[in-house]
């Protein structure tokens, strides 16, 4: 049975992507959910390894759609292992 963790970070909304790309780089995530400051959970979506390019770019999109909504968000990001 695989371990999880979680990891959060605090940003601005316009930080956001800019921090959601990084992260997405890095490697090794499950889970990105983006709450905003009250701690509502406002986008949760999956990450399957070798998910890229095209295909994560709706995602993105709608990210960016939330950013502009709000003005911090914490994001949470869960990974194997």
């Amino acid at each position: 049975m695989s371990e999880f963790s979680r990891e959060e970070f605090h940003v601005n909304g316009e930080e956001l992507i800019a921090k959601i790309k990084e992260l997405i780089h890095k490697g090794n995530i499950r889970r990105i959910i983006i709450k905003d400051r009250e701690g509502k959970t406002m986008i949760e979506f999956p990450l399957t390894y070798g998910v890229v390019g095209a295909v994560l770019a709706p995602t993105l999109a709608a990210v960016g759609a939330v950013a502009a909504l709000i003005g911090e968000a914490t994001i949470v990001v869960e990974k194997k292992g």
